[in-house]
């Protein structure tokens, strides 16, 4: 009677048993996996940063306090050239924070599934969150029933993806330091065939389909005019695009 009692006061995670929560290590083992495409596909982009840091002058030290604190690719990448440049912190912070911006679209998303969690898991995750982390867990969310996220699940994923660009960091202020021409050896490319990969096995409609080829348009026009707000125009064109086919859907039904 006492163990039945103490069962039914046990917190439950949307409808889950408290014993799958017990199963955490098996969870956050399991994440780690799904999630080793990703991070082994990250390493080339990792390794030039790592090495672009050096070969700029930042040294090793503060290179990889830049993987270890931003977690964001082209962001560093971004934050090095200005540095090595000797602009100030105001226009590093203002351009990071345009570069990231579309974190803010990413975390709007999630926002129903993360807010029952405690603060330590909302703010955790919120700094584990980068595009390969959004897609993964949102598109293991969506296998699950549920609303809420699983904690576990999301901190193996975003965990082992940012252990591995760190390591992968290390490795290139090593190399870096052997081979001096490794921050132009084209692995920059990777980052492409990332968000490629990530992509397009998500275009399930033609409604995504339209929004993702005119936020290609745009993206590619822009830079070919070398608009600096190019990325933001295009996810926002895109977005906006997504809405009205919603919209005009909704009214058709």
């Amino acid at each position: 009677m006492n163990q039945n009692s103490s069962v039914s006061k046990a917190p439950l995670i949307e409808g889950q048993e408290i014993k799958d929560e017990e199963n955490y290590k098996d969870t956050v083992r399991r994440a780690a996996i799904d999630m080793m495409p990703l991070s082994v596909a990250v390493v080339p982009w990792g390794v030039m940063v790592g090495a672009y840091g050096v070969a700029s002058g930042l040294g090793a030290f503060n290179t990889q306090l830049l993987s270890l604190i931003v977690f964001a690719g082209t962001a560093q990448l971004v934050v090095i050239g200005m540095m090595a440049s000797g602009l100030g912190l105001i226009s590093i912070l203002m351009t990071t924070a345009l570069i990231t911006s579309r974190h803010l679209l990413y975390s709007m998303a999630l926002r129903e599934r993360i807010a029952p969690l405690p603060w330590p898991w909302r703010y955790g995750l919120g700094f584990l969150l980068t595009d390969e982390f959004f897609v993964h867990c949102t598109k293991a969310q969506d296998s699950r029933a549920g609303t809420q996220a699983d904690r576990w699940y999301m901190l193996g994923a975003g965990l082992s993806f940012y252990l591995v660009w760190n390591i992968s960091t290390a490795i290139g202020i090593v190399a870096g330091h052997w081979l001096p021409d490794l921050a132009h050896w084209g692995l920059d490319f990777t980052v492409a065939a990332i968000f490629i990969a990530i992509l397009f096995p998500n275009i399930q409609t033609w409604g995504t389909g339209f929004c993702v080829l005119l936020s290609m348009i745009i993206a590619v026009y822009c830079a070919a005019n070398e608009m600096k707000l190019g990325l933001m125009i295009a996810t926002i064109s895109g977005m906006v695009l997504g809405y009205a086919l919603d919209r005009w859907r909704e009214s058709n039904q």
